[in-house]
């Protein structure tokens, strides 16, 4: 019961998160203004500012759109799993792959939440490596089905498209993993009696077959 409510506040954080960034999206569109100023420009002081807002703004719907599924399906397992380290995991995400980008990366305006999907998505595979208890392993794999192509795109693939947010998001996931992996308790495995090398029903055998040798008193009053 307890696990059921928190996938659906997992499910529920995860939608307001998505909800807050087709707001600004949508105003961005309705309005026709120019956020651009909330990007994330390399070695610029003013550029600055994007280490904390550019995870907010999308240059296209469809590029909301591609974040928009990741987000939902890795931020929820993310809280489902590691309920105690998810804000340290995503606060470290988000400022580690801002400051990367704003020091390593190529000169142009980045925007957009990728480089978080992709820190969340090292953080869950790194982590599950190194704890190998069923849930973290059974996260990972949902985490790898939809989205193992994220181990490619930390490379320079489009030149459209940041892969310096990729990478260091995917960076600062391994050194959140690194950390905090063992911050959550792993779930207690139920071990059953025949596990634990005996129960009271067990049963000697050799005793149940053994047979009592009659006394000689009892020999002399047995007819033959």
């Amino acid at each position: 019961m307890k696990q059921n409510k928190r996938l659906s506040q997992s499910i529920l954080y995860s939608i307001f998160a998505i909800t807050i960034l087709w707001c600004i999206k949508s105003a961005e569109i309705l309005f026709g203004w120019n956020l651009s100023f909330m990007g994330l420009v390399p070695l610029n002081a003013t550029g600055m500012l994007g280490i904390l807002t550019a995870p907010l703004v999308h240059g296209s719907l469809e590029h909301i759109f591609n974040n928009t599924f990741a987000i939902l399906i890795l931020a929820s397992v993310l809280y489902y799993g590691y309920p105690k380290s998810w804000w340290k995991v995503l606060g470290l995400v988000w400022i580690l792959s801002g400051v990367g980008v704003w020091l390593f990366a190529r000169q142009a305006t980045h925007i957009g939440a990728s480089g978080l999907t992709h820190g969340l998505f090292f953080f869950l595979f790194v982590a599950s490596i190194f704890r190998r208890d069923k849930s973290s392993v059974a996260i990972m794999m949902i985490a790898f089905l939809l989205y193992g192509g994220m181990t490619m795109t930390i490379f320079p693939r489009e030149e459209g498209i940041s892969f310096e947010y990729h990478f260091f998001g995917a960076l600062a996931g391994v050194i959140a993993a690194l950390i905090w992996r063992d911050s959550d308790p792993k779930p207690v495995v139920e071990r059953y009696a025949w596990e634990e090398g005996g129960s009271e029903y067990d049963i000697d055998i050799s005793q149940e077959w053994q047979v009592d040798e009659p006394s000689e008193v009892e020999d002399k009053h047995r007819l033959h």
